[in-house]
């Protein structure tokens, strides 16, 4: 049974989680942001449905986000995204803190910037880059994740049951982690946890 999702308890995990940074400079840098809002009095994470004619990565589950400009830290980035990808605008100590990183198989560096936005309105999605937004409750996030082997690598492929089907690394890997250190203060680790060969492009 996970712990009470507030801020408080979020941002205290979070603090005291002893984060891996990923030094590859050769890698692109992104940020996702990982946001907690109160839908209906239930917390809730931001998941977007990436648009269908998107070049990559089209059709995926994904936490808002993207490559980040020059001179930008991941807080930045990760609020920057939020505000183009969902229109929702926070301030910056609506950032609790940093989750470990993730290195894709498509070349980036991916910093997950956890965030409390609390009760939000109406969000609008960026139709060039966002078919659909979720609002879905953490506890059914916060379950067991599906391992299952591939031929083309040593590690297990990270599943994630949603809405009737599942997400996958790299948003499985940073959800997974974010309910285990967020919700749990568990200090679980997530970068050995592969992709599936669809999303290595």
């Amino acid at each position: 049974m996970s712990a009470t999702i507030d801020r408080d308890g979020v941002a205290a995990r979070v603090s005291a989680f002893p984060r891996r940074a990923a030094d590859r400079p050769d890698l692109k840098h992104a940020a996702v942001a990982v946001c907690v809002i109160c839908h209906d009095g239930v917390p809730a994470l931001l998941i977007t449905r990436r648009a269908a004619r998107m070049r990559n990565h089209a059709g995926q589950w994904a936490l808002p986000g993207g490559r980040l400009d020059a001179g930008e830290t991941p807080a930045q980035g990760a609020l920057r995204e939020l505000e183009e990808e969902v229109g929702l605008t926070l301030p910056p100590d609506a950032v609790l803190g940093l989750l470990d990183d993730y290195v894709t198989r498509s070349g980036y560096v991916m910093t997950p910037v956890v965030c409390w936005a609390g009760e939000v309105g109406e969000l609008t999605p960026q139709e060039s880059e966002v078919a659909r937004i979720h609002r879905v409750p953490v506890a059914d996030l916060d379950v067991e994740p599906l391992l299952v082997r591939i031929p083309e690598s040593e590690q297990p492929v990270i599943r994630l049951p949603l809405l009737g089907g599942f997400v996958h690394a790299p948003t499985a890997a940073v959800v997974y982690q974010f309910c285990q250190v967020a919700c749990r203060g568990l200090d679980t680790r997530v970068d050995h946890l592969e992709q599936p060969v669809f999303a290595w492009r």
